[in-house]
């Protein structure tokens, strides 16, 4: 495989493609649908409204486009966007009961954590309160001293002077104060103890639940893919019912049809995509290096490739059993560590969407946006070379398992 880029050292964080509220208002009442239709300009609204709003004009007019009927139009309710009306609603529920949950969380934190702050800084005080007692002590057992020293000194009977002094230089201070330290209580430390806690215990397991929300949302877009041979690489061998691929180093002579990868091990799915959404997995456990996206029918087949969406290209690869890269203009690194077993990718043709997921840890790996698709598109795939066995196990198409366990 020729790949003709220079990963450059730059961490990209893949943000969620997640719908908002205002997909879902009607233009009308401003809120969300209720039993959704579609006008033949293909307009939605409440049923009500729209009803409503005809009952109380002169002519049936789209709200939206402006657009006249010359007989009342006879609306069904659209069943795609009330599922999907549905679905926000239970989500947007969802969504309530867990942030009640965090804040409560939150407040209980909070004052675990005021009730340590306050219950060190009582400590530190009694230390205090305990040293000066000492101090106070110290200082006034040396005023009896010094008053001592001040009277021998006007004695004029000397041995009694030096048998005297030898006393008091025999009896030395009772605490060195040169090493007394009173430490305040660390609540930088406390209060980054609790931040990391907080984010242990509450944000992960949220932001794992909102990714496994939306797995489940796309894996409802699964299509049947298999391999076409007529485009697989002379080195590539294909398994008989189309799921599996893995590169030998024999070279089978087979026609060099202009469908054929003839320099770089790929091969294409058989299945081409021109609108709509759809979504398949690839298991690559065991593999140091693969390839995995979506490329366009025009992309070139028969020399080196440059593996970038300029190109016809929307990939993710994986190099030296660790590096992952997502093929941008230019690339971007990706941490992950662990690597994925399992890879989900998902297209949303007419959005210009194309995000890859980690299955297993119902995690985003990365995702082009903004993209702009006039060809079909095909999923594509490159086992790579197996490196003398160290890369010999396959890519394989893998049917959806949405009740599948989730790692922890």
């Amino acid at each position: 495989m020729f790949l003709f880029f220079l990963p450059q050292s730059a961490d990209m964080s893949a943000a969620s493609n997640l719908r908002s509220e205002d997909q879902f208002l009607c233009s009308i009442c401003l809120d969300v649908f209720t039993d959704p239709v579609s006008t033949p300009c293909g307009h939605n609204f409440c049923q009500t409204c729209i009803s409503q709003h005809w009952d109380m004009n002169q002519s049936c007019q789209c709200p939206m486009c402006k657009e006249t009927f010359s007989t009342r139009p006879q609306l069904r309710v659209n069943t795609f966007i009330s599922e999907m009306v549905a679905q926000f609603r239970r989500e947007k529920a969802e969504g309530v009961q867990v942030f009640t949950a965090l804040m409560e969380s939150v407040e209980r934190r909070l004052k675990e954590l005021m009730k340590e702050i306050e219950d060190k800084q009582e400590t530190t005080e009694k230390q205090a309160e305990g040293l000066i007692k000492d101090l106070e002590q110290e200082i006034s057992e040396l005023m009896e001293r010094s008053s001592e020293v001040e009277q021998l000194s006007r004695s004029e009977d000397h041995l009694h002077l030096l048998q005297s002094f030898s006393s008091l230089k025999a009896a030395p201070p009772t605490k060195d104060w040169t090493e007394v330290r009173v430490h305040p209580p660390s609540y930088e430390g406390t209060v980054g103890r609790a931040v990391a806690q907080l984010e242990e215990t509450v944000w992960k397991p949220m932001k794992k639940k909102q990714f496994e929300a939306e797995l489940q949302r796309v894996q409802q877009h699964e299509v049947d893919v298999t391999l076409d041979p007529d485009t697989a690489h002379p080195e590539l061998i294909l398994s008989d019912d189309g799921k599996q691929v893995y590169h030998s180093d024999v070279r089978k002579k087979l026609p060099d049809n202009p469908e054929r990868f003839s320099l770089c091990a790929n091969v294409l799915g058989e299945q081409s995509f021109s609108s709509g959404r759809f979504y398949f997995e690839v298991q690559v456990k065991g593999k140091t290096d693969w390839d995995l996206g979506v490329a366009t029918e025009s992309i070139n087949r028969k020399g080196g490739m440059t593996l970038r969406p300029q190109y016809g290209f929307w990939i993710v690869v994986l190099r030296n059993g660790n590096e992952y890269i997502a093929g941008a203009s230019p690339p971007v690194r990706l941490c992950l560590h662990p690597g994925p077993e399992k890879v989900g990718v998902f297209v949303d043709y007419e959005e210009g969407l194309v995000s890859f997921y980690d299955v297993g840890a119902a995690a985003l790996i990365y995702s082009f946006t903004g993209c702009s698709f006039t060809h079909k598109l095909h999923p594509y795939f490159s086992p790579s070379p197996n490196f003398g066995g160290k890369n010999s196990a396959p890519l394989i198409i893998c049917p959806v398992n949405q009740t599948e366990s989730i790692n922890d």
